[in-house]
């Protein structure tokens, strides 16, 4: 179905423009007439195309928003059609008796929804071992039952947004309760039919099985779509979300490092230079002092005591000069006591 001739070429072959007697037309339909053939009226196949793209577009996008399109044909020929195509695009659909209020009295419908559901849940987890095989089997034939006529909406939550409806003549009470609570209507419109009782009309036989297989293979295609163009987007949208997440935590972990490296800045300078060590003057090593050595009480010779961490001046014996701040001085350096010690000789 690449395009418009090939897709022609299609429903011709599968004689979607053959319409109803002309006795039993609906004046309506004229616009969609494009000819008489022995008393059977010819679909207009340019029409039939236009109205299959208009209404496929339209389900495509409501697909895509997430919604829910109920697939109704309760007509022999169109049952497993339908049932299947509404399957494969996961929607609900009805192929059986159409209940009255099925959509206008929606909340007692999801009551026996749920009741058929509990039925099915008991008899599998073998709740039902315990009553008797009478209650059993009445209860088995009510699920079968509920399952024929409620089983293709058994998932479905809420009213649905859309119908797509196969002889909109047939399933006239459907298409009234859809008006009724202003769901959108799309349908395949025969010429027995009146299109405008529909919002989207597809004029096309919809009697015979293979017109309709390819009209509703063609729009369950376009709810597929819809359906993995959405998927796409929230994959994408996933993958923004967590871009994001990334840029905050990098944003967050780049504003720590700032921080921690001000915390990590060298301190500045100390307080000063140490003041000279010892309480006194240093007194002279325990040996014979050099020529700076001090003697008695006097301090060091010519070296001057150092001040903060600078070693002191030139001391007695073999320790250092009297020296300052951490490091010990000679005699009397330090936090040591200077000792008077002996005299060095005199010269």
């Amino acid at each position: 179905m690449e395009n418009n001739t090939s897709l022609q070429q299609q429903l011709l072959e599968a004689g979607v423009h053959f319409g109803h007697l002309k006795k039993k037309w609906n004046p309506k339909m004229l616009p969609y007439i494009f000819a008489e053939k022995k008393g059977i009226h010819i679909i207009d196949l340019n029409k039939t195309v236009e109205g299959l793209q208009e209404t496929a577009a339209a389900l495509k996008s409501i697909a895509k928003s997430g919604k829910k399109i109920m697939f109704v044909a309760t007509k022999k020929q169109a049952k497993e059609i339908v049932a299947d195509a509404a399957k494969r695009v996961n929607m609900p659909y009805v192929t059986e008796r159409w209940l009255g209020g099925m959509l206008t009295n929606f909340a007692t419908i999801r009551k026996s929804v749920k009741k058929m559901q509990s039925i099915e849940k008991m008899l599998a987890d073998g709740t039902f071992d315990n009553i008797t095989k009478k209650e059993r089997l009445t209860l088995s034939r009510d699920k079968d039952k509920m399952e024929k006529v409620l089983g293709g909406i058994s998932q479905l939550a809420r009213v649905p947004a859309a119908l797509f409806i196969v002889d909109i003549s047939h399933e006239h009470i459907a298409l009234a309760e859809a008006k009724r609570l202003g769901v959108s209507t799309f349908g395949m419109v025969d010429t027995n039919s009146d299109p405008t009782k529909v919002d989207f009309a597809i004029p096309a036989n919809d009697d015979a099985t293979k017109s309709i297989a390819i009209i509703v293979s063609y729009i369950a295609a376009a709810i597929a779509e819809g359906l993995a163009e959405r998927a796409v987007e929230k994959t994408d949208e996933v993958s923004e979300e967590e871009e994001a997440d990334n840029r905050i935590r990098k944003f967050e972990l780049e504003g720590g490092d700032e921080k921690g490296e001000r915390g990590r800045k060298p301190g500045g300078p100390g307080r000063g230079p140490g003041g000279p060590g010892g309480r006194g003057p240093g007194g002279p090593g325990r040996g014979p002092g050099g020529p700076g050595g001090g003697g008695g009480n006097r301090g060091g010779g010519p070296g001057r005591s150092g001040g903060g961490n600078r070693p002191g001046g030139g001391g007695g014996g073999n320790r250092p000069g009297g020296g300052g701040g951490n490091r010990p001085g000679g005699g009397g350096g330090g936090f040591r006591p200077s000792g008077a010690g002996r005299p060095g000789p005199s010269r």
